[in-house]
């Protein structure tokens, strides 16, 4: 049997008509950028998240570093501020920090989620701390209770880096995306919420936010050739909103697909041979990745490709031993590390059927 990681040509082709006609209307429409379409997503995806405001933007790094800019221009952080951050992240949350003249503070993940640990963040709050980001890994929500306290009582910005974790949800209710001050969506075609190309949104609950990221993503400007700030060119294509409010339509039984499928692997896969992240309680996992953990990955992953199966690595080299980011190689992070070096993602995804999912768990078992 052959199991892609992903088909995308498979995952949008039930869309396929919708698309189309999206497609007419946007080139009838006449007007290409920040149009009706954007306006509409901003709408939908802001009820969907549970946030009072949604800004489309390019993709989901600058949907975070949008977020530290417009938070500079308000006078909430200055040049030089600490924002704490996974160590296990990908690399694109960092970028967004160390691109707005911020300072990245690096934090081992809880050992048994792989997410941010809310006692490693309490630990590296000093005077100079501003912010914290919280990435939701591999589509699961960090301990936004216990990071909200933590943010509350030292009077710190919490940012949720949401690129993994379209349509994550606490078990009271509150959805990814609305759980902190703002939030960094990336809808990157193998996203759950994936675009036929970049995308990218910010969701938050504060107009002010709200108005200074749609300024800055518009050349610092509200009003045309009037510009508040020195902003960027970071907007939305208004044909991706019209693809995405389509798809947006079937997120939530996407993801349940991939919770069912999760469950097969959860079922089948020999505890003894691999370790899976905790599905912690508070939430619920939507599958964007589902990561196992193997002490010989390199030769699983062979022994996989040759029975068939294709299977990736998020991710190979972690942040901190990048050569973008040399200055850190000394450092060290063990869980981190760890992670980086054992992990292995299977394929998951809304059109993978019970029977790849049992060939691929039986494939891992057999690994010897």
């Amino acid at each position: 049997m052959q199991v892609k990681f992903l088909d995308l040509k498979a995952v949008n082709e039930p869309y396929f008509p919708e698309m189309l006609e999206a497609t007419r209307r946007f080139l009838e429409s006449g007007w290409y950028v920040l149009g009706k379409e954007v306006e509409s997503f901003e709408e939908e995806y802001a009820a969907y998240c549970g946030a009072n405001y949604c800004v489309g933007v390019s993709n989901g790094l600058d949907a975070l570093r949008l977020i530290l800019e417009a938070y500079k221009a308000l006078g909430m952080v200055r040049e030089g501020d600490e924002v704490i951050v996974p160590a296990n992240t990908y690399i694109a949350s960092i970028l967004a920090i160390t691109q707005s003249g911020l300072k990245p503070v690096l934090v081992e993940p809880h050992p048994e989620s792989y997410n941010i640990n809310p006692d490693e963040v309490e630990k590296q709050v000093t005077s100079r701390t501003r912010a914290v980001m919280a990435v939701h890994l591999y589509g699961q929500l960090a301990d936004m209770d216990r990071l909200s306290a933590i943010a509350e009582r030292h009077g710190l910005l919490l940012i949720e880096d949401a690129a993994q974790a379209h349509g994550a949800k606490l078990h009271n209710g509150g959805r990814a995306g609305s759980l902190g001050h703002a939030a960094g969506h990336s809808f990157y075609p193998g996203k759950n919420l994936g675009a036929l190309g970049e995308g990218g949104a910010v969701t938050c609950m504060d107009k002010e936010l709200a108005e200074a990221v749609k300024a800055l993503r518009n050349y610092g400007s509200h009003k045309k050739y009037y510009n508040l700030y020195k902003g960027f060119n970071m907007r939305i294509d208004e044909n991706q909103a019209a693809w995405l409010r389509i798809r947006l339509r079937g997120l939530d039984r996407e993801n349940e697909h991939r919770r069912m499928l999760a469950g097969i692997y959860d079922s089948m896969l020999d505890p003894a041979l691999v370790k899976r992240p905790k599905v912690m309680e508070y939430g619920e996992h939507v599958y964007h990745i589902y990561a196992i953990m193997h002490p010989d990955r390199d030769g699983l992953q062979k022994y996989l490709a040759d029975k068939g199966v294709s299977t990736l690595i998020h991710y190979p080299l972690p942040p901190h031993k990048q050569e973008a980011y040399k200055e850190w190689n000394y450092m060290s992070f063990p869980i981190t590390e760890e992670i980086h070096n054992r992990e292995l993602s299977l394929p998951i995804s809304p059109v993978h059927t019970k029977e790849e999912i049992k060939y691929v768990a039986s494939m891992i078992n057999s690994y010897k």
